[in-house]
């Protein structure tokens, strides 16, 4: 890679599927008002990034900077230098969802990364209400906070909790974290993926031992009546649909994932379990300070979760590899 003035900044910027480059930008040296400047100290690749990489993420307009799990140091004003938390959803404030207190959902919301250019580069500005001081973490654990944050809410949403029965479809990423919250809910947490080696390294790291592969039979034992939820984190229509009759009578499917297909589900098996369906978007202020202090707690093994630290020089080379190997990763971080 060549080198950049030192006046502009390199930016991860995904152009059209299958096609992720660095492009040189200005450094940004001013912030409008009730905005921070924030220097990027670390960047989390999610599914989202895979998905964009992938052209399968349903709200999302080409070209865009990518980079939503973010950590980083303040710029400007007098925390200058605090290590943060940057809730990457910025949202309009006055809309009947933000007015409800669930800005999570807002209907005119922005993720960075998504909506509108990220954080895959050196330095960004964001409004200040969407800092958390990360006390205590460092900027790598910081930069995981905001994809545990979504399974912390998608649990908080779910209302499950001691001796319930839950299962998560989808070990990866955004299934880790819904799994890791629940059971410390203290729900008995089962996981359903089609990957032998991902269930296997959820065993081995995390101590999910009750683990399924797709297409074996589910409803024995102790889960020979369903669950009592199921948290759908496949991003797949298909696995969707397949986890509603492993609903329990009286239990819940909650929807982590998102998919751009439609989902049907028989109406005669929902009613009679008296079924509810969640959505669970994004995540809340409160969700970001649970996780945090799970992971000032110890509860939640970050060096674990981290695969592997990767210099934004490298990505544009490793992209395409990286998706292709998410079977056997977990977290991987960027350092710009």
């Amino acid at each position: 890679m060549r080198d950049f003035d030192m006046d502009k900044m390199a930016c991860g910027l995904c152009v059209e599927p299958g096609h992720f480059t660095l492009e040189e930008r200005p450094v940004p040296s001013e912030a409008p008002d009730g905005w921070v400047l924030v220097d990027i100290a670390a960047v989390g690749l999610c599914g989202t990034d895979y998905h964009i990489f992938e052209g399968k993420h349903p709200f999302l307009a080409y070209p865009r900077v990518i980079g939503h799990e973010l950590s980083g140091h303040i710029v400007n004003g007098p925390d200058a230098g605090e290590l943060v938390v940057i809730n990457p959803y910025l949202s309009c404030g006055t809309c009947r969802a933000c007015r409800r207190g669930k800005p999570n959902c807002c209907t005119a919301i922005e993720v960075l990364g998504v909506h509108r250019d990220g954080g895959m580069c050196k330095r960004i500005a964001v409004p200040r209400a969407n800092l958390y001081p990360a006390t205590g973490l460092t900027a790598q654990q910081a930069a995981m906070v905001e994809f545990l944050a979504i399974g912390a809410h998608a649990v908080a949403r779910s209302g499950v909790g001691e001796g319930d029965l839950v299962l998560v479809a989808g070990a990866g990423p955004i299934g880790l974290g819904t799994a890791l919250f629940a059971r410390l809910a203290g729900a008995k947490v089962h996981l359903l993926d089609r990957s032998a080696a991902r269930l296997a390294l959820m065993a081995d790291k995390f101590g999910f031992t009750d683990t399924h592969r797709v297409g074996e039979d589910i409803l024995t034992g102790e889960a020979a009546e369903g669950f009592d939820a199921v948290f759908d984190a496949t991003g797949n229509a298909t696995a969707i649909e397949a986890g509603f009759p492993l609903v329990a009578h009286g239990g819940s499917t909650i929807l982590v994932s998102v998919v751009k297909d439609d989902i049907t589900f028989k109406d005669s098996e929902f009613h009679k379990r008296e079924s509810r369906i969640i959505g669970s978007r994004n995540a809340l202020a409160e969700d970001f300070q649970r996780v945090m202090q799970a992971i000032r707690d110890g509860h939640v093994p970050t060096d674990a979760i981290a695969s592997e630290i990767v210099p934004l020089s490298e990505l544009p080379n490793r992209f395409a590899s990286l998706v292709e190997d998410r079977e056997h990763l977990i977290k991987v971080l960027v350092s710009p």
